[in-house]
């Protein structure tokens, strides 16, 4: 399990710069980013080196921001390893809220980010089913 950082922002020039230099000058380091966008507003979604720090100062300057705890799932760096883990999840009858996929530092491989209620249950099935979760 990841503690992720989701925030709440408008959709307007410079908001994510705003965001991102709140956290960098924190010396919080952001290793993985996601946005999703309406008209006027989006969320952020962000792995960073210290989560509880990040969000408690989001909050502490005025923005909506809660920790979302999320699977990290590392998958293989070839054709069809995303469609494997999306099979495996779909035999096991496990809905994903959402999913983004990305590299990691830390992994040589990409890893898939899901977020899913009952996470634990989902952990401990990828696990069984071969998959390395964090």
């Amino acid at each position: 399990m990841i503690n992720q950082v989701s925030v709440f922002t408008e959709n307007t020039k410079g908001a994510m710069l705003k965001v991102s230099k709140l956290i960098s000058d924190a010396g919080i380091d952001i290793y993985n980013v996601v946005t999703n966008d309406s008209a006027e507003f989006g969320i952020v979604r962000m792995l960073v080196t210290e989560p509880e720090k990040a969000n408690e100062l989001l909050l502490a300057s005025g923005y909506m921001s809660k920790l979302d705890n999320v699977i990290g799932v590392e998958i293989p760096d070839e054709i069809g390893s995303l469609t494997k883990l999306l099979a495996a999840l779909d035999d096991s009858n496990i809905n994903i809220d959402y999913i983004y996929v990305s590299f990691s530092r830390d992994f040589v491989s990409p890893l898939a980010v899901l977020k899913v209620k009952g996470y634990l249950e989902v952990e401990s099935c990828l696990r069984s089913r071969g998959y390395k979760t964090v």
